[in-house]
């Protein structure tokens, strides 16, 4: 299965994130079943706040191709997208959202309105693998 085999690019992309002791959090998107970006937070290295993976993806998936508008594309991210971050996926007009793991804390995906964004969300995919990277992080952290 293609959602599979993308979010465990994503979740390699969220290792990358804890070896660097970022929060492990990947995206890649896609379009026409080939990658055209991926990232890893990097709030922490770049000492930004808005350098979240789906943001980070997502201005790499617009160089790529050369506009904002990324509506053929599908995006694969290891967490649900925060606030900033679903904003950015509807500005850039992606429809289709793939994400292993609810955030309870943060997580504004499932709290919108779909049918006025027209947004096929689909969640759960390969969650125990994200679910546990995060608890291992945080268990880590807390120490």
């Amino acid at each position: 299965m293609f959602d599979e085999k993308f979010m465990k690019i994503a979740i390699n992309e969220a290792k990358k994130a804890y070896k660097k002791q970022e929060i492990p959090i990947g995206c890649v998107i896609v379009k026409n079943n080939k990658i055209i970006s991926k990232a890893h937070n990097k709030k922490e290295k770049t000492k930004q706040v808005t350098a979240h993976a789906e943001i980070l993806a997502i201005n790499k998936a617009c160089k790529k191709i050369k506009s904002w508008h990324l509506n053929d594309c599908i995006l694969y991210t290891t967490l649900e997208p925060c606030m900033m971050c679903t904003g950015a996926i509807i500005q850039s007009r992606i429809k289709k959202i793939y994400y292993a793991t609810k955030s309870e804390k943060f997580g504004m995906l499932e709290s919108l309105n779909n049918n006025e964004y027209n947004l096929n969300i689909c969640s759960g995919v390969l969650e125990k693998e994200s679910k546990e990277l995060l608890k291992k992080f945080f268990d880590k952290r807390r120490k």
